[in-house]
């Protein structure tokens, strides 16, 4: 009832003529516009406007250049295993990122459990890349874990944030330093002053450098001969162990959508 009155509608008679819609050529007017809508939308969505990007990253894929890997290694990142260790896996990662705490859920994990690590062939170096558009406590909680590192407890604080993601206000950065028995009125001083924001921005400006586009992004580097390849996303420990073994082998490579290894 409602599409006739639509018709008779179109085909009322205006002073000066009339506008005469047919039936059929309503329907092939719909039906042009729905497809236009159909592939309108497709292209934004293939285009990546949405921030999806590859699924287990939060923002898309890396966008793969040429970077001096070695350089991203400084004297005063976190390491976790031997600092003698050859091959680095170094980790762009935001504490309010889920991806980034499956990431630590998982390959982080069996990394830890693996001969790589135990061996002290393989490390990991820890930066941050907090995406503060979409993740508003991220920053916040980058400065805490630095602050947390003045301190000698990284790893706590940093182990910590992830596994209390929900909970990630200044209030909630300020407890953890105290159930982890730091010095909390230097910690406080610290957030609060914002000492650590200059090293945050470094890192960050450093992950797009190197190609980040979302988190987590990693770079495994040989400290040898520089050679390195990059992982995007929230990858099985399966792609990392294939990439570890061809940066040993001195090839470069990067990661599909699928978390494969694509040799360049």
């Amino acid at each position: 009832m409602y599409y006739n009155k639509m018709v008779e509608a179109s085909e009322a008679k205006k002073e000066g003529g009339t506008i005469t819609i047919k039936k059929d050529s309503l329907w092939k007017y719909s039906t042009v516009i729905l497809l236009a809508i159909i592939v309108i939308g497709g292209f934004f969505l293939f285009k990546g406007d949405s921030g999806t990007g590859n699924p287990a990253t939060d923002t898309g894929s890396d966008n793969q250049q040429a970077i001096n890997a070695k350089a991203l290694i400084e004297a005063n990142d976190p390491v976790l295993g031997s600092a003698d260790a050859k091959i680095s896996i170094i980790e762009f990662s935001d504490f309010q990122c889920p991806f980034c705490a499956r990431a630590f859920e998982g390959a982080i994990a069996d990394f830890k459990q693996s001969s790589y690590f135990t061996n002290g062939e393989v490390n990991l170096i820890y930066k941050q890349f907090p995406l503060n558009s979409i993740h508003p406590y991220a920053q916040g909680a980058a400065e805490a874990s630095l602050c947390a590192q003045a301190q000698g407890k990284f790893w706590e604080y940093h182990d910590t944030l992830f596994a209390n993601q929900a909970a990630l206000d200044t209030t909630s950065l300020k407890q953890y330093a105290a159930q982890l028995e730091l010095n909390t009125g230097e910690f406080n001083s610290c957030l609060d002053n914002g000492d650590s924001e200059s090293e945050v921005n470094k890192e960050l400006a450093q992950a797009t450098a190197a190609g980040g586009r979302g988190t987590p992004f990693f770079v495994i580097v040989n400290k040898d001969n520089g050679k390195y390849g990059t992982v995007s996303g929230a990858c099985p420990w399966s792609t990392f162990e294939q990439g570890i073994q061809l940066t040993i082998d001195g090839k470069s490579y990067t990661t599909d959508n699928g978390c494969n290894i694509v040799q360049y």
